[in-house]
């Protein structure tokens, strides 16, 4: 398809994001999730992309630039969230059981994936290159999603107080699953090959630092110019800068979420329009990731059926590690959303030739984790039983 028409489409799809909307008729929660969680633009996806061949691999190579601004604008979304402020104030024993849970998530998914690499030897290809792969599905098991969480919440009418503290413990697991991630991608980045390990590995943390902080810095020095402070201006500016990250991320193999993701951190905690960045940020999000899913859906492969089966088997061992925590309360925030799908999504861009398997085992987890959210969330929050005297 042409690039230009298949660019189109997709703007299309982001525009219809924000103007559609479906008739309130009484829907099971699950499908309301669904629907809310954006089902109807990943199915469109599909449909366009391995149903019809409108997408097909070529005309995702040449957008593959708007693909990565999805994924920086997502990774923006969550860095935008993390203030100092708020992350100074959480006691050092809730981030020791958010690390021990996201240790143990983590530990499990990597290591049931190994086995089953083992058990059926087909899953071997698709998850290559294999430990940045295991890693990332464990990066991706390790995240909850704050916005998800606060759909489900809202459905089950947990209190606010409840919900903010179930939001923040969701925003730690998404940090905790983002560092993984990024150390997943260092172990393999190509600039090994002509600098050698110490070299290559500080070729590229120099290339990140210089990437995060000069898109945070730019961003800062712009916001200061005279008459930048006006709303146009000042989205122009945003959209500029996580462009310019996205673009950085893509290029050198960063990331462009990480890139995005720690350098708005920076920007939120330097500027003094921080919150003017975080709106503008929120009433942009529903059509880049309208834009993002209808990619998503087209990326989708699945070069053996052992992948559905195996993804599932993958979503339960999560269910499991979390059911450990305290009270169970780790079930409270095993809605995912987004930010799985922008690592897997990043992952494929950055190893070209390993193909959709990855996106496809991580959405499939996504999806689960969606369906048995609510459930798992009222479990966790049931009150205990009175003991008798």
């Amino acid at each position: 398809m042409n690039p230009v028409l298949a660019l189109a489409l997709l703007l299309a799809a982001g525009l219809a994001a924000t103007r559609l909307t479906l008739p309130h008729l009484r829907r099971p929660l699950s499908l309301d999730l669904a629907l809310a969680a954006g089902a109807p633009f990943l199915l469109a996806g599909l449909l366009l992309g391995p149903g019809l061949g409108v997408l097909d691999h070529e005309t995702l190579r040449a957008v593959a630039p708007v693909t990565a601004l999805g994924v920086g604008w997502i990774g923006a979304v969550f860095g935008a969230q993390l203030e100092w402020r708020l992350l100074r104030r959480i006691p050092r024993r809730t981030w020791g059981l958010a690390t021990l849970q996201g240790a143990a998530v983590l530990l499990l998914t990597v290591l049931t994936a190994r086995l089953l690499t083992r058990a059926a030897p087909a899953l071997a290809p698709a998850w290559r290159p294999t430990l940045p792969a295991l890693l990332t599905l464990g990066a991706a098991a390790m995240i909850s999603g704050p916005g998800a969480l606060a759909l489900v919440a809202r459905a089950l009418r947990v209190p606010a107080a409840l919900t903010r503290a179930l939001a923040l413990a969701a925003l730690l697991d998404t940090a905790l699953g983002g560092v993984v991630f990024a150390f997943a991608l260092g172990l393999s980045q190509p600039h090994r090959s002509f600098a050698g390990a110490a070299l290559g590995w500080a070729h590229w943390i120099a290339v990140a630092v210089a990437s995060i902080g000069g898109v945070g810095v730019l961003f800062v020095w712009l916001s200061r110019l005279p008459g930048e402070t006006d709303t146009d201006a000042l989205g122009l500016d945003l959209v500029a800068v996580v462009l310019l990250g996205s673009g950085l991320g893509y290029a050198a193999d960063l990331s462009p979420f990480v890139v995005c993701a720690l350098a708005t951190a920076l920007i939120v905690n330097l500027s003094p329009l921080k919150r003017r960045v975080q709106a503008l940020l929120d009433a942009w999000e529903p059509s880049v990731y309208a834009v993002f899913l209808v990619v998503v859906g087209a990326l989708l492969d699945l070069p053996t059926l052992w992948l559905v089966p195996v993804a599932l088997l993958l979503g339960a061992v999560r269910v499991a590690a979390r059911w450990a925590a305290p009270a169970h309360l780790g079930l409270a925030t095993i809605a995912q959303g987004g930010v799985p799908l922008a690592l897997a999504v990043s992952f494929t861009l950055t190893y070209a030739g390993s193909g959709g398997s990855l996106l496809t085992t991580v959405l499939v987890g996504v999806v689960l984790a969606q369906a048995i959210a609510a459930p798992l969330m009222a479990l966790a929050l049931r009150p205990a039983p009175a003991e008798v005297t």
